[in-house]
């Protein structure tokens, strides 16, 4: 038999003065058994500062092998970016970079290791695609405060992050670095 999602509920109030982004979200996140907890939150963050009008979840969560793991899409339907969560091939950077004309990646691993695998390797854009990583510790805590049901509140402002999570706070620097 196979093991089915646990969903995750967060009352999230986003505040970004960095991009001048402010709302109050309700985000239901479904985890696949497969789905670390870091991986969860390195999403929720991604989706996040990212955030604008038509950004979605991929709706095969990260067992979607033709999505990113969260993506913006206009009126149409058409992908506008293309929202890369962890350390997914290059290939997939590449046709997402292509597709969407925008890529992101969002790591909750060691950037220079997730760098070196892309050395050398075809992306399109490379230069332009920013890899945005946080320190493990913050990831760790945040993963480890996660609950079924969630209250959080996250700001931004001049590179930092600072989440509470179901009443703890907590900081990191935003660090980022282009893939190419």
């Amino acid at each position: 038999m196979a093991l089915s999602a646990t969903l995750h509920n967060f009352a999230l109030q986003l505040a970004d003065v960095d991009r001048g982004v402010y709302e109050d979200l309700e985000l239901r996140v479904a985890r696949h058994p497969s789905e670390t907890l870091e991986y969860m939150i390195t999403r929720i963050l991604a989706y996040c500062l990212q955030y604008e009008e038509g950004i979605v979840f991929s709706e095969g969560g990260i067992s979607a092998t033709d999505e990113p793991a969260v993506q913006v899409r206009d009126m149409t339907g058409r992908t506008t970016a293309w929202i890369e969560v962890g350390a997914p091939d290059a290939d997939r950077i590449h046709r997402g970079s292509k597709l969407a004309g925008r890529a992101v990646v969002y790591t909750h691993r060691d950037p220079v290791k997730v760098l070196a695998q892309y050395a050398g390797k075809k992306i399109h854009n490379a230069a332009q695609i920013p890899l945005i990583s946080f320190d493990r510790a913050f990831i760790d805590e945040a993963a480890a405060l996660v609950d079924r049901r969630n209250t959080a509140s996250l700001s931004v402002t001049e590179g930092e992050l600072f989440l509470d999570l179901n009443g703890t706070s907590l900081r990191t620097e935003i660090a980022e670095q282009a893939l190419g």
